[in-house]
């Protein structure tokens, strides 16, 4: 269940870039927050709200944030260059995307930033899961190291082209579902591109019926 959503202060502590396309901020955080692996906060920039998963666990002595930086974007173009030290403001936290366990195994789906929260899990003790993150090419596997420790199955499916290699799978995380995945009753965690989310939930539809799915649109 989610708790109540409240407004606090921090600060910016570091920043570190994880590709040309995305990077990680670590807040400061305020000593009354409580949240659940796999919920997000809100940050608040004037009249502009942006919500963003915690790559973090409730325990951990701050917080941090994995953005993808959109060119021009309002709000992301200043979380990238703002000086250590700067003051936000943020409300949370957001969301029912959690893990629930079950008897049934585990599949966790994302895309781009979209592995966030399933960071937060692995971090937090969940183990045992299969995760396919689609990602644009090598560079995206920023939290690798993560998932190679508590995944029981880890595919980064990456659609660039001309690529091969043992380490992913070459294509797009619906080829693999479609062609490798045993049929059987699942859990299907979801999180990223929308388009990602519909034509997953098409295909389990289709062929893994009596599967559950928790889904959450990133972007």
């Amino acid at each position: 269940m989610e708790t109540k959503a409240e407004n606090y202060a921090s600060e910016l502590i570091e920043r570190q870039w994880l590709s040309n396309k995305s990077f990680e901020i670590t807040l400061s955080k305020p000593t009354s927050f409580e949240y659940m692996p796999g919920q997000c906060i809100r940050l608040v920039h004037d009249a502009i709200e942006r919500d963003y998963s915690l790559v973090t666990t409730p325990t951990d002595p701050n917080l941090a944030l994995c953005i993808r930086n959109i060119e021009g974007g309002i709000l992301t173009s200043g979380l990238s260059s703002a000086p250590v030290g700067s003051r936000l403001n943020f409300n949370g936290p957001h969301g029912y995307f959690t893990f629930r366990p079950s008897t049934r195994p585990a599949v966790f789906v994302a895309t781009g930033t979209g592995s966030a929260p399933f960071v937060s899990m692995a971090r937090s003790g969940v183990t045992g899961f299969t995760l396919l993150h689609g990602v644009s090419s090598a560079a995206d596997m920023y939290y690798a190291s993560v998932f190679q420790s508590t995944a029981e199955n880890y595919i980064p499916c990456l659609s660039e082209t001309g690529k091969s290699s043992h380490e992913f799978f070459q294509g797009r995380v619906t080829d693999y579902l479609d062609k490798n995945l045993t049929a059987g009753r699942y859990d299907f965690y979801l999180c990223g591109r929308r388009e990602m989310i519909r034509d997953v939930t098409f295909l389990v539809d289709e062929r893994f019926p009596g599967s559950f799915i928790y889904t959450e649109v990133f972007y």
